[in-house]
């Protein structure tokens, strides 16, 4: 009965993920509501795994060439543990959810003059025809549109003071090192708490503030092995 049950529940997340394509991808198509690279959407139809990584990083996080150093890195370690990598950005106002080696270096000698897009600003960017570089709310955004349940960043931006978080919004996985020490780390968990969002650290009940391990907030999960994070995501989509 659990067998059957497991059984069903992964058809249905495949029937999503390919209605997902069929219904907002046309790679083809000029005004497809968003370009997805060939090895991305064969991955996606296919079931393998698929990670979202952000672009804000390539294009204000550091100067060129070393972003698009970074950037390959990043995506290789992607593909050295099995998964697709999908770097996601927006050029000349098409979102596109993966990247060719000649838009990552694009994006990287564009710098700091592609905007810096968050999910409020990617109407005008997409209606501009700009080109954009994602946070972590517009990444996460276009990561759930078409289906690609995990999301791989640096630091969140977490809660600022009197403000919201994407995370409570979004079914999209955000594996981090943590919100940036800046902001209101104890807000931001009692606000993915009253948004009902798993928090779950690594190894370690202390939840951790970017460049340093220790925040002085402690998360109620711990996962102690690569498994584990897969069965906590796997059940928190069950429950969404």
């Amino acid at each position: 009965m659990a067998s059957s049950s497991s059984s069903t529940s992964s058809s249905s997340v495949a029937v999503k993920r390919l209605s997902n394509l069929t219904n907002h991808l046309r790679p083809t198509n000029s005004n497809a509501l968003v370009k997805v690279y060939a090895e991305v959407s064969e991955a996606l139809s296919s079931g393998r795994p698929v990670v979202a990584l952000e672009s804000t990083i390539i294009s204000h996080g550091m100067p060129y060439p070393q972003n698009l150093e970074t950037a390959k890195e990043v995506e290789a370690i992607v593909r050295e543990n099995g998964a697709v990598p999908a770097t996601i950005a927006i050029l000349d106002g098409i979102p596109c959810i993966g990247l060719s080696v000649e838009q990552l270096e694009r994006l990287a000698q564009l710098g700091k003059s592609a905007q810096k897009t968050a999910h409020r600003d990617i109407a005008h960017v997409v209606a501009t025809k700009r080109n954009g570089a994602t946070t972590v709310s517009a990444t996460m955004c276009f990561a759930a549109m078409v289906g690609i349940p995990v999301f791989v960043t640096g630091g969140i931006g977490g809660v600022h003071r009197h403000g919201e978080h994407k995370l409570g919004r979004t079914p999209v996985a955000v594996v981090s090192a943590g919100v940036k020490s800046i902001l209101d780390i104890p807000r931001t968990l009692e606000y993915l708490e009253t948004q009902g969002v798993c928090v779950a650290a690594y190894k370690t009940y202390e939840f951790p503030a970017f460049f340093t391990e220790q925040s002085g907030c402690k998360v109620p999960c711990r996962v102690d092995s690569p498994e584990e994070c897969a069965q906590l995501i796997g059940k928190c989509k069950q429950e969404t």
